[in-house]
Formats: structure tokens, sequence, C-alpha cells
């Protein structure tokens, strides 16, 4: 079974000592939030402070943001928005720290970002009064994050660049999240890796500005870019924004089958 999808970058990463073998870097995630979770990571360990308790805490301020951005406070939404950024990454942080990165957490975090997701979407359908466009852009949203993962999985597949396996514990919880994780996310991770076996087979067809590209499409950057549209008032304005990732997902597609085609070898491209 495929390692779950990491909203972050968290699950391709083999450590400080990898660091530069990482496929594609979020830019605002690096410069700002990996500092920060990495800072804040350290004292929660020596408080014994669980990854799974960070978890539940990125969540409830993500729920709380939503009901927040509901009732129409869009600067306090955006900045428990930033929050739940901050957390979402330091549970990862946290979890290699104390030696804790388990298949159970993975699960857990990118099934509570799934929901987050689902009801800051449904808060924006209200606050903005265009709830099919919401709707659609959660939608999209939830492709494009797909998409950065198994094609930055494929990169690394296909230059032999390791990837940290989750540890796993076989219990009850993580069987239950493992079900839950196949019946929403798996179809997407399928159908992703089925398109791009279709159409360019084993041949390296995303080079490193691509998967790059697609990193800094994460929820990190997502997230800050829905704060600074709350913040000036026009939270309509991100949900466009959002569809408009499908153009770069379009544009990417494109480039990787003129790269395939005018270069039909097998050998992995930087």
């Amino acid at each position: 079974m495929a390692v779950p999808a990491a909203t972050e970058n968290a699950a391709r990463e083999v450590g400080p000592r990898d660091e530069p073998r990482r496929a594609g870097r979020e830019l605002l995630l690096e410069v700002v939030f990996r500092p920060l979770s990495n800072a804040l990571a350290s004292p929660l360990a020596r408080a014994g402070i669980t990854p799974p308790v960070v978890v539940v805490a990125n969540a409830t301020a993500g729920l709380v943001a939503a009901l927040v951005l509901f009732t129409g406070n869009l600067l306090l939404a955006a900045l428990l928005l930033q929050l739940k950024t901050l957390l979402d990454n330091t549970d990862g942080a946290l979890a290699r720290a104390t030696g804790r990165v388990t298949l159970a957490g993975r699960y857990l975090d990118t099934l509570a970002d799934l929901v987050v997701n689902l009801v800051i979407f449904v808060a924006l359908g209200h606050v903005t009064g265009q709830p099919i466009l919401a709707a659609v852009a959660f939608v999209v949203l939830t492709l494009v994050l797909a998409v950065d993962f198994n094609i930055t999985e494929l990169y690394r597949e296909a230059r032999g660049i390791p990837t940290e396996e989750p540890r796993s514990t076989g219990g009850s919880i993580e069987r239950a999240l493992a079900i839950a994780y196949r019946l929403l996310f798996a179809p997407v991770d399928r159908s992703v890796r089925s398109v791009s076996g279709w159409r360019f087979g084993r041949r390296p067809a995303y080079d490193r500005f691509a998967v790059t590209v697609l990193a800094n499409l994460g929820l990190t950057t997502q997230l800050a870019i829905l704060g600074l549209c709350l913040v000036l008032g026009v939270p309509s304005v991100y949900l466009w924004l959002v569809l408009g990732c499908l153009a770069v997902l379009a544009t990417l597609h494109l480039r990787a089958e003129l790269r395939v085609r005018r270069s039909p070898s097998t050998r992995p491209a930087a």
C-alpha cells in the first residue's frame, strides 16, 4: 500500500543529511514555516507532547478558523490559518525529532487536512455567496495536492531517491485510518499515476523545475495566499486563484509531453 499523500514534504524527506536530495522546495515552507516548526518541535518534545496531539491541535486551529471565517471575521480567520500551517508542519518535525514517524500518524495528518480543507471551503462558499465556485475550488485543490505528491514520488522513483518509510504499528486505529485513506485518496493517486504511465511509461517526463512548481502549489502556500486574500477582504479572489492552478497543471503536462518527444531516452534528467 502506498504511503499516504502528505500535504507538505514530510513524506518525501529522509533527513537533514539528505537535504540536497529533496525533489522540490516550497519556498514559503522552507524560508518561514519549517524553521519555526523545527524550533517549536524541540520544546514540545521536552514537554512530552506527542505528534498526534499536535495533529489534533492543527486540525482544531483549522476548524476554528473556518468557524470564524463563517461569521465574517476575515482577519482572525487569516491568523488562525497560519497557526494551523505552523502546527501542521510541527507535527512532522516533532515525529522526526522523537523517532515517532508512524504510518498511523501520516494517515491521521492527511485525513485531518482533508476535513479541514473541506470545512474551510464551505465557509468560503458562505462568506463569498458562491458555494458552487467554492465546491469546485475544493475539488481542484484536492487534485492539485494529489498531483503534487504523486508526480514528486514518480520523480524520486525515476532517480532512485529514497523516501522515508513510516513505521507501521499494525494497530486497529492504523487499520481504520488506512481504510479511510484508501476510500478517499487511493482512487485519485491511482488515476494520477495511471495517466502518467499511459502518456510517458517509465520515461522521466517531469524534471526538477516541474516538481518545484508543484511544491509551491502546496498547502502551506495555499493557506498563506488565502490568508492574504482574507486580510485584503477579497476571499472570492482566492477561489479563482485555485481554479487557475488547473492552467499550471495543464502547462506542466504539456511541457512534459514536449520533453518526452524531444528526448525519448529513458535516462533520468535533472
